[in-house]
């Protein structure tokens, strides 16, 4: 109990009280803009790479924070703006009501995130002359979470998703009516104290039962016809950080598409390859021997 409270008083303290030890080494930073979205002036923060209003069919990427973040914590954490600058896309980082996304798991139930997101899309879609079949969605927790359910529910949008220490409410899950094949990666630790692995209540999150990550793994493998006899590889350990790293590749799917699950061994509730935003003991230990942007994105850019 006492390690708890002591969690959520450091978390509070991140969250609100500047910025992480380790922070993104490229100078460069996105615009914050707004777009009204149904009664609501959202917020969002959008980086265009070097020469962007000379190219024409770019990707967009758009990286949904965790509970509690914003668009500033989210580039901190992924340092994503490297890659949309290296590989010219458009990336966004849209902002939730009161930093939490309507996940599905009892935040913000009054909050139409798929409609803002949609709408987000259509703008920056007609606006930077984006290929409208190559935009993607990935995110962090309470974020991750939501890119699955804009998986079900904006698939006529999204050419893929990945979910980083995340799954799904089961009652979205079971109502997903997805309209197409849509390729996704999900990676988790399997140390992770507030997404546990093998599904349940979520603490603080009582009206909410998520599905085991290995659940919503075979869930999409089935729901996009991939092989259910996964190619399962264990990384090599570049960092010997006492974590390891086992992938399980789902391929064969409708329309090309492919499922991939990254489990973090010993890994905590954080982002692979990111900075250690609060102490292991709190968090749990974020592998270095997986860089989750660059694979995220090479993952992406194959869909």
């Amino acid at each position: 109990m006492k390690n708890t409270v002591v969690f959520y008083l450091l978390l509070i303290v991140f969250c609100l009280n500047g910025k992480p030890a380790i922070a993104a080494d490229n100078p460069l930073t996105p615009l914050r803009e707004s777009i009204l979205a149904g009664e609501y002036t959202r917020t969002y923060a959008l980086y265009r790479p070097t020469g962007w209003d000379k190219l024409k069919n770019m990707p967009l990427v758009l990286l949904l924070h965790g509970s509690g973040g914003d668009a500033e914590k989210m580039e901190q954490l992924t340092g994503f703006i490297a890659i949309a600058e290296r590989e010219k896309f458009i990336l966004a980082y849209p902002e939730g009501m009161n930093q939490q996304w309507n996940d599905g798991r009892g935040r913000n139930e009054e909050i139409n995130d798929v409609g803002f997101i949609r709408t987000l899309i259509d703008f920056l879609v007609m606006e930077y002359k984006i290929d409208s079949n190559k935009v993607y969605v990935a995110g962090m927790s309470n974020g991750g979470s939501m890119s699955i359910r804009l998986a079900c529910e904006l698939a006529d949008k999204i050419a893929a998703v990945a979910a980083v220490a995340s799954t799904v409410d089961s009652a979205i899950d079971a109502n997903c009516q997805t309209t197409k094949p849509i390729p996704i990666m999900l990676i988790i630790g399997d140390k992770d104290k507030l997404v546990p692995v093998n599904g349940g209540i979520v603490p603080r999150l009582p009206k909410s039962t998520i599905l085991s990550h290995q659940a919503i793994v075979e869930k999409w493998a089935r729901r996009d016809g991939c092989n259910l006899q996964p190619a399962i590889t264990s990384l090599p350990e570049l960092k010997h950080d006492a974590t390891t790293v086992t992938k399980r590749v789902y391929s064969g799917g409708k329309n090309n598409t492919e499922v991939i699950s990254y489990v973090i061994g010993n890994g905590g509730h954080t982002w692979p390859g990111g900075y250690q935003y609060l102490p292991s003991m709190l968090v749990g230990k974020t592998t270095q021997d997986l860089n989750a942007s660059e694979v995220i994105w090479e993952f992406f850019k194959r869909h």
